[in-house]
C-alpha cells in the first residue's frame, strides 16, 4: 500500500474507531484495527497512529469531565483488546534477545508500555511485558532468572520520579542497561536526563535505542547533589501531618467544605496528598516548572468540576507556612500560589 493510501486509511478510521470506544465496542473496534491491517497499513502504524492518539483523546475527555472514570476505563479496556487483536495478526516470531518492559512501582498507566512492548515485538525483540506497578525487588528477582539485553520502564506521572530513580539503580546493580519512557520524565526528557537514565520520547525510538547497546550504557550520571539539604526526606516524612493540617485549615477557611459528603473528603484529601508528592518529585530533581505544570493542571481539572482556584491557593499557601524552614519548597510553593492568584485574578475580570 502507497503511503498516502495508508494516511487516508488511517485518517478515514479514527473518528469511527473513537465512536466504538465511545460506545463500549469492543468488537467493532477491533474490526477498525484488523481492517486496516488486511488493507495493507503496518501493525506499527495501526498502534501508533490510532490506538496510541485515540487512547490519549479518552484521557482528555476524562479530564474535562466528559467522560466518567468508568467510560475511561471501558475504552482502556479495548484499546487492550485491540493492541492484542493486532499482536495476533502481526504474529512475529522472535529472532533477538530478550527486552523487559514494566511500569514503575505505583504506576497503573499500562496502556502506553504495553504499545512500546510491542513495537519491540515487532521488531524482532522477544519481549516480556510485565504490566503495571511493578515492585523494583520482584525485578530485580526477574532479571536474575532471565538474561535481558534491556529494561524500558515507563512512567506517566512525574510524582512517581523519586520511585522511578530507584528502580533505575536496581536494575543497574543487576547490569541491565534501562531506558525509560512516558510524560512522567517531561515532555523533552530533562528529568530523565537529572536522574542519569536514557530517554526515549517515543516507541519507535525506544525501540532504536534498545537496539543501540553503547548509546544504552553511554548516559551521564545524575544530578542530585541539592538532595544533601535533605528538604525531599523531611516533606516525605511530614506527609501525613500535612495533608491533615490542610484538610483542617479548608475547613476552617471554606465554609462548604465542612459540609462535604464521604466521597468529596475523599476526593479532597486525595488531591491535598497529591499537591505533596508533586512537590516532593519537585524537590527530588530540583525543578519548580515540575510542581508549577501540576498546579495548573489541577486547577483546570477542580475548575470544570466547579471548584474555584482560589481552593487550591489556600492549600498553597498553607503548606509555604508550614513549610517556611524548607527554603526550596517555600520557593516553590509560593511561586505557583502566585500563579493560581493571577488566573482567578483573570477569571474575575
Amino acid at each position: 500500500m502507497s503511503a498516502p493510501t495508508t494516511e487516508a486509511g488511517l485518517a478515514g478510521a479514527w473518528s469511527g474507531y473513537l465512536h466504538c470506544l465511545e460506545e463500549a465496542d469492543e468488537y467493532a473496534a477491533i474490526d477498525v484495527a484488523t481492517g486496516l491491517l488486511e488493507g495493507g497499513v503496518p501493525a506499527e502504524r495501526v498502534l501508533l497512529d490510532l490506538v496510541a492518539p485515540a487512547q490519549a483523546e479518552v484521557g482528555e475527555r476524562w479530564a474535562r469531565n466528559e467522560w466518567s472514570v468508568a467510560q475511561e476505563h471501558a475504552a482502556t479496556h479495548i484499546s487492550e483488546r485491540v493492541v492484542a487483536a493486532v499482536a495476533a495478526y502481526a504474529d512475529v516470531r522472535p529472532t533477538r534477545g530478550r527486552v523487559v518492559v514494566a511500569c514503575m512501582d505505583g504506576e497503573w498507566h499500562a496502556l502506553p508500555p504495553r504499545l512500546v512492548a510491542e513495537v519491540l515485538r515487532l521488531r524482532g525483540w522477544q519481549v516480556t511485558f510485565l504490566g503495571a506497578s511493578v515492585p523494583a525487588a520482584h525485578l530485580v528477582s526477574y532479571l536474575h532468572r532471565h538474561d535481558a539485553h534491556a529494561v524500558a520502564l515507563a512512567c506517566a506521572l512525574p510524582m512517581r520520579l523519586p520511585h522511578a530513580h530507584r528502580m533505575i539503580e536496581a536494575c543497574r546493580r543487576s547490569d541491565v542497561p534501562v531506558v525509560v519512557g512516558g510524560r512522567g520524565f517531561g515532555a523533552d526528557g530533562r528529568w530523565a536526563r537529572r536522574l542519569g537514565v536514557a530517554w526515549a520520547p517515543d516507541a519507535p525510538s525506544a525501540a532504536d535505542l534498545v537496539a543501540d547497546e553503547p548509546a544504552l550504557r553511554r548516559v551521564p550520571p545524575a544530578k542530585l547533589t541539592h538532595l544533601a539539604d535533605d528538604e525531599y526526606a523531611g516533606l516525605v516524612k511530614r506527609r501525613g501531618e500535612l495533608i491533615d493540617g490542610a484538610l483542617a485549615d479548608l475547613r476552617e477557611r471554606v465554609p462548604s467544605a465542612r459540609d462535604y459528603t464521604p466521597t468529596q473528603i475523599d476526593s479532597t484529601v486525595s488531591d491535598l496528598g497529591y499537591i505533596v508528592d508533586f512537590l516532593a518529585a519537585a524537590l527530588y530533581v530540583d525543578d519548580g516548572t515540575l510542581f508549577a505544570d501540576f498546579v495548573d493542571w489541577l486547577v483546570s481539572i477542580l475548575r470544570s468540576r466547579g471548584v474555584p482556584a482560589g481552593a487550591v491557593g489556600l492549600t498553597l499557601g498553607h503548606y509555604a507556612r508550614e513549610l517556611r524552614d524548607f527554603p526550596r519548597a517555600t520557593r516553590f510553593l509560593e511561586e505557583s500560589r502566585a500563579s493560581v492568584t493571577a488566573v482567578r485574578s483573570a477569571g474575575a475580570r
